[in-house]
């Protein structure tokens, strides 16, 4: 969850359709049919939070609540300064509601002290006793007891950090929600989700987020007088972040001690009770509003959060009405522009204006106008390849079956298992040069790195390659991926990334117009691609080295796909031990990396095994014909 983030997901709050037109004509909207107030609103233990609440001006009609809270402000401030637009997409706006925007607990303009993902408490003993939920609770019974022309009931929504508050809401919520849209939501800071995963440090996401959004607040303000945007002194991020060293430089030469989260973060280096603290999803029981929950398959940030919230509350929660929604996005991208391609790849359909039209209005209408059954499936996915939207009765789907991908000697990859002895690629990881994870430069981290060419990574000696001969039929994925490796190191840590790509074919045609003279044949399009800290392959609590030479399983958990290998492509894999600065450096030596010094990085040969004795593969759920 990076600074860029803090910038667009403004404006995906204020998002306003596809064109300058619509833009001009939602804002004019807004203040034709809508009265704005500000007030603050008080909690149990007396802290009042500031909310804009934008009430429709046509009388005699009641009208539900939508409402998004977020750290991100609910600026503009004043209330005679009006959003361009309200509510998830401009189909909100001219139905009418009652739209509340709230600053959360410590920040911007409300009182209190904010927590980065507060922890939830099942058993509150006292006014004093707070979360995210009570302050939601007081706010939805403030509004239904104060806001004239409501009809008593609401919905909450919002994306990334403001998802997070959607699912908050779900654990004791007033019996006045009845709709909850997590989307993207923050779920699992040490597992999945923005600042680790599987327990490597994201870097480039938590340097450029914290070094903005991490600065104290002594009291309410407004935006203009919020922290500044971190000026870096190299502008090509990947020369910036070598230049920083180990990552406790980062401390000594810019944060210092005004960065209490990155504090935080390098005092808690396992899987401990601090991170399993913030980890709402054992709270996600006795849930009574409607949920649909929606991510990107693409998503650099929260793709996990949305996966792992749907699937917590369906397992706890099985009579609960709980739907699913993952499309080819990006962070947000559902809520901004059309979804119609990213990055290099086109999807051949407008994905995010479908998914407004026939998935989250309908599903809001029903729940809070009493519309008709929005008759959704309960897993709605949209398989890329194939360029399709399918209904699922579950998800992962039940029509599936597992298949593994067996690395092979020379590069290959096939479904057999190898019959090859002592059979292994070696090669040296060095952290002084560490794999970029995209082509090029970039000032910052990109959001198209997710769906990219990895035709520059392929040709590094340091990353290994295997791939299938080309499909003779079509070859869909839709569910879980697992890597099993075997390997060794002469290290005693290491870092390991998976990549699952397609390959184009030869012929491959680029989208049109084409300004940057896209090669699409030959392209190497990622899939999925997800990393493991080596030392906590057993254990996330109880990290352990490597003993040098030895080989060993590394085995974890992947994202969930959902894509169609086509006819005349191939299946690659590609594995390396450094993604930069996307992820920090591995010293390759087993120490607390949080605290290395830049004298702890060393040079390491790796093995990546491929024999009948030590086989290793990725594992697909594959969706029969």
């Amino acid at each position: 969850m990076t600074r860029f983030k803090f910038s667009w997901l403004m404006t995906i709050l204020l998002f306003a359709g596809a064109s300058g037109f619509a833009q001009q004509s939602d804002s004019a909207y807004v203040r034709e049919n809508y009265t704005k107030i500000e007030r603050s609103i008080p909690m149990r233990d007396g802290i009042k939070l500031f909310t804009a609440i934008y009430v429709p001006k046509n009388k005699g009609k009641k009208y539900p609540f939508m409402i998004n809270r977020t750290p991100y402000t609910v600026s503009p401030y004043g209330e005679d300064k009006y959003k361009t637009t309200l509510g998830p997409s401009p189909l909100f706006l001219r139905e009418g509601f009652i739209f509340v925007y709230q600053d959360v607990r410590g920040k911007w303009m409300s009182e209190g002290e904010f927590v980065d993902v507060r922890p939830h408490l099942d058993q509150k003993k006292g006014k004093k006793d707070i979360d995210e939920s009570s302050d939601t609770y007081d706010t939805i019974d403030w509004l239904i007891k104060n806001i004239p022309d409501n009809n008593g009931k609401a919905g909450i929504y919002g994306i990334s950090y403001p998802g997070f508050y959607s699912t908050a809401a779900l654990p004791g919520a007033h019996p006045g929600l009845k709709a909850v849209s997590p989307q993207a939501p923050v779920t699992d800071w040490f597992m999945g989700d923005d600042f680790h995963h599987n327990g490597a440090f994201m870097l480039a996401d938590a340097f450029s987020f914290y070094s903005s959004f991490g600065v104290p607040r002594p009291k309410p303000i407004t935006p203009d007088k919020g922290p500044k945007p971190f000026k870096y002194p190299i502008t090509d991020n990947y020369r910036f972040y070598l230049s920083v060293g180990a990552l406790k430089n980062v401390k000594q030469k810019y944060f210092g001690d005004s960065i209490k989260f990155w504090d935080d973060m390098m005092a808690h280096g396992t899987y401990d009770s601090f991170w399993k603290g913030m980890n709402i999803r054992p709270h996600l029981t006795g849930i009574k509003p409607a949920v649909l929950v929606v991510g990107g398959f693409f998503d650099a940030e929260d793709a996990y959060g949305a996966l792992h919230t749907y699937q917590a509350i369906e397992k706890q929660n099985p009579a609960t009405k709980n739907n699913l929604v993952m499309g080819p996005w990006f962070h947000g991208g559902w809520s901004r522009g059309t979804g119609e391609s990213f990055g290099d790849i086109s999807f051949g359909q407008a994905t995010s204006t479908w998914y407004q039209k026939n998935l989250e209005f309908p599903f809001f209408m029903q729940y809070l106008k009493d519309a008709p059954d929005a008759k959704l499936a309960e897993a709605n996915i949209f398989l890329t390849g194939s360029n399709e939207w399918k209904g699922f009765e579950t998800w992962p789907p039940k029509n599936t079956e597992n298949k593994t991908l067996y690395f092979q000697p020379e590069g290959k990859l096939s479904f057999q298992k190898p019959t090859a002895s002592n059979s292994y690629n070696q090669y040296e990881s060095d952290p002084a040069n560490p794999v970029p994870y995209q082509d090029g430069v970039q000032a910052r981290r990109t959001r198209e790195y997710m769906i990219d060419d990895q035709r520059f990574a392929a040709r590094r000696p340091d990353v290994q390659v295997f791939q299938t001969e080309v499909l003779e039929e079509d070859f869909t994925l839709a569910g879980p991926v697992n890597a099993n490796l075997v390997v060794s190191t002469s290290g005693t840590d290491a870092d390991y990334v998976v990549k699952l790509i397609d390959v184009y074919p030869e012929d491959a045609v680029p989208m049109q117009p084409n300004p940057k003279n896209i090669i699409m044949g030959g392209y190497q399009m990622l899939v999925r691609g997800e990393v493991m800290r080596g030392k906590f392959r057993n254990s996330f609590e109880k990290p352990e080295p490597f003993v040098p030479g030895q080989v060993t399983k590394v085995n974890y958990s992947i994202p969930d796909v959902a894509h169609t290998f086509k006819k005349g492509h191939r299946i690659m894999i590609q594995v390396q031990n450094s993604w930069f600065p996307l992820v920090d450096r591995n010293p390759q030596k087993f120490t607390d990396i949080y605290h290395a010094s830049d004298s702890d990085f060393q040079k390491a040969i790796h093995r990546i095994y491929h024999d009948g004795q030590n086989p290793s593969s990725v594992s697909v759920t594959v969706l029969k014909p």
